[in-house]
């Protein structure tokens, strides 16, 4: 059990730290006020909601990019550290990139990267 006291006390930690920003929100909060509904800056009168800007069509294609952004997250640490784990990190590497390119090929045949 004395293994893990550390990871219990980490725990403890975290909680006390969450309830005491709650608390620390709830004594300086102010009254809510109504929010005027003008845009910012500019002072005309918004057209369209401010959810309706965007055509579906976008949110596929920005999860694929989402998907490659990961993909970076990922490979520019793994380009540090891949001279000294040699060709084992490089195995591991395409595995991922595999497993990615699945997902784009998915992606493709479900018509994400079609614009009309």
């Amino acid at each position: 059990m004395s293994q893990y006291g550390g990871v219990l006390a980490m725990l403890v930690v975290a909680l006390l730290c969450v309830v005491a920003a709650y608390l620390a929100h709830r004594v300086t909060a102010v009254e809510a006020r109504p929010v005027e509904a003008r845009p910012f800056l500019s002072g005309h009168e918004p057209r369209q909601h401010a959810l309706s800007r965007f055509h579906v069509r976008w949110y596929p294609v920005t999860l694929v990019f989402l998907a490659f952004d990961v993909e970076m997250l990922f490979m520019y640490p793994w380009a540090v550290v891949v001279a000294a784990s040699g060709s084992a990190a490089v195995v591991e590497m395409f595995a991922f990139l595999g497993v990615l390119m699945v997902a784009v090929v998915w992606a493709w045949r479900e018509g994400a990267l079609r614009w009309v």
